[in-house]
């Protein structure tokens, strides 16, 4: 069967409405700190692989039951289900590429049905945290590369690939996709993307790729 497109979205504070690394940091008692580096992050004024690595540090010794915890903490945004059902329904596949850990992001693409799931790995022995991350770390760069293979593996051209984020690290990607949206995004992401949605709806993405394939059957 043939793919009509394709949607990539980040996970944390775009799919979800909370950043998970810092209900982490709650657990381990430096919500405060660690939450204050995921906003310099994501508002681009840290290195994001830097900060990574300072959050995680702080995650040591945290027992990995920990994450059945916060996944019935989390909250999937608002239109989140029902923008990935219509979709599907479309012929879409949809993915999600997060700097946020798989020990959630693959919960949520199950119980999505995503197509398509990456995120970071934090590193664990005898049941515990040890502070480090192992594999592939996902980074502006790392999103960017996975959208584009998303795409050639479904001959999809990247003018029919829509990308949702709302950090810095998603800029690339934004950009890159036919259709970039910044969701209730940070400042410089929106002053870099020329597609926004302000209110926490992503049922509101469906609205603004009608616009954009009006557009596209006007150019073509």
């Amino acid at each position: 069967m043939t793919v009509k497109g394709l949607l990539v979205m980040d996970v944390d504070s775009t799919l979800i409405e909370e950043e998970v690394i810092d209900l982490l940091g709650e657990k381990a008692g430096l919500g405060e700190k660690i939450s204050e580096i995921t906003e310099a992050a994501m508002s681009g004024e840290l290195d994001f692989k830097e900060a990574l690595k300072e959050r995680v540090d702080l995650l040591s010794g945290l027992p990995t039951t920990i994450f059945d915890e916060i996944y019935k903490e989390i909250h999937l945004t608002n239109g989140a289900a029902g923008l990935i059902e219509t979709l599907h329904g479309r012929g879409w596949k949809v993915g999600v590429v997060s700097g946020g850990f798989h020990e959630i992001v693959d919960k949520l693409a199950v119980d999505l049905k995503l197509d398509y799931v990456f995120a970071n790995r934090l590193a664990v022995q005898e049941g515990y945290l040890t502070g480090e991350t192992y594999g592939t770390i996902v980074d502006k760069s790392f999103k960017l590369e996975r959208l584009k293979q998303w795409a050639k593996e479904n001959k999809l051209d990247l003018s029919e690939v829509v990308a949702v984020g709302d950090g810095a690290n998603d800029i690339p990607m934004l950009n890159a996709a036919g259709l970039g949206i910044a969701f209730c995004a940070k400042p410089a992401v929106k002053a870099a993307v020329a597609y926004h949605i302000d209110k926490r709806n992503l049922l509101m993405v469906l609205e603004l790729l009608e616009k954009y394939t009006d557009k596209q059957s006007l150019i073509n």
